[in-house]
Order: structure tokens, then sequence, then C-alpha cells
């Protein structure tokens, strides 16, 4: 059973974009077209090579924002809030989801890289919002990307995480290296799976992975 591999868990950490809401509603799409165009407008380059660059950074640095601060000192507010600023009715309330949410035992915790005014909107439109007791966003992090070391330990210690008694669900796998080598139980939340070794689970459906968790 895999119940049995978490009842040590008391703090569960969860990833917001295409984590909890399914890849389907395509928002991080509206996000991935406003950071092309922010890189553009700042930049000055064609729309082609801002594609590149947004894509580039988030493979080189772990987000689009980290690679704009460290090689171009661009200041994260002004983009956070550009970038966010974003349609929400893609999303659908889940409250079979929110069930299972609210039934597991401990602290429950949202950890994103984007901002956590951003996450409170998506928790709303998900029918989300009260079940977590607290929300971190990258600026916790004094604006370190998930999969970095640094951002993990500044969040985690802030938030007086037990990572022996933690668990994180992402659906990046990158992200998910640092929580397995601090103790934690990782779950990867994705249509397809991904082989490694910091990867304990696999699902690519939350609701029903919850709900063998919870039943």
């Amino acid at each position: 059973m895999v119940k049995q591999h978490f009842d040590h868990v008391r703090t569960w950490v969860f990833d917001l974009d295409n984590t909890l809401y399914p890849p389907q509603a395509r928002l991080f799409d509206q996000i991935e077209t406003r950071m092309t165009e922010y890189v553009r407008t700042s930049l000055g380059v064609s729309h082609d090579e801002a594609n590149r660059l947004r894509r580039q950074y988030w493979a080189d640095y772990g987000t689009t924002l980290a690679g704009l601060m460290e090689i171009h000192g661009v200041d994260p507010g002004p983009y956070l809030s550009h970038v966010h600023d974003i349609s929400f009715h893609p999303l659908e309330p889940d409250a079979e989801l929110a069930g299972h949410i609210g039934q597991l035992p401990g602290r429950r915790i949202v950890y994103t890289n984007g901002t956590a005014p951003y996450a409170m909107r998506v928790l709303e439109a998900r029918g989300l919002d009260g079940l977590f007791d607290a929300v971190y966003g990258v600026e916790h992090a004094g604006f370190q990307p998930k999969p970095r070391r640094e951002a993990f330990d500044t969040v985690f210690a802030l938030d007086g995480l037990d990572t022996a008694q933690g668990a994180m669900f992402e659906d990046d796998p990158r992200n998910l290296a640092e929580p397995h080598a601090m103790g934690m139980r990782t779950v990867h939340v994705a249509p397809e799976p991904h082989d490694a070794d910091h990867i304990h689970h696999h699902t690519d459906d939350l609701t029903d992975f919850l709900r063998r968790l919870t039943e």
C-alpha cells in the first residue's frame, strides 16, 4: 500500500502550477507568453530570441527570472507582476481534491516559484483556499528558485519544517532532487513518469493519489 510510506508525514508541501491544477488548463501557457513579452521588451530583442532566452534561462537557472536577474540585473518585482497578470478562467473548483487535501494530517503548505499573491488567486479559483497553513512564493526564498538548495533551505527554515517528516508534491522532477536529499518523501505529479532515484512515487492523478492516502 502507498499509504504506509506516508505514515510519518506531518508536513505536506505542494507545488502550485501543473500540480494543484491539471496541465490541461494550460494556465502556464499564458505566463510563458507574458514572460517572452517581458524578455523581448526589457532586453530589446526579437520575439524568437526572447522565446529562446526564456527557455534557456529556465533550463540553466531553474526559472527564467533567475537568469534575467543574474545575467541582466532585471528587477524581479515588475517582472513578476507582469507575468502573473493573467486570466484564471480556465481553472475550475475541485471539491474532491479539496476534500482529500483537507483530510491530510498535520500542516499543509504551498511552495511555488511564482509569487504568493498569484498562488492565492489560483487556490481561490480551484476552491482550495483556506486549506493551507502557509503559502510561500519565490519572494520568500529571496528570489532564489527551486531547484536550488538554498531556496528550499530558506523557505523550510521560515516554515520550521522538519524535512524528515515531510512530503513534497511537484510536477518538475528537478525540484524533487533536493527535497529527497533532505529526507522528504517525493511525489512526481505529471502525465508521464520520470525515472530518477530521487522520485519515490509518480502519479498522473493527484486527487486519486491523495484519496489512497486518506481513505
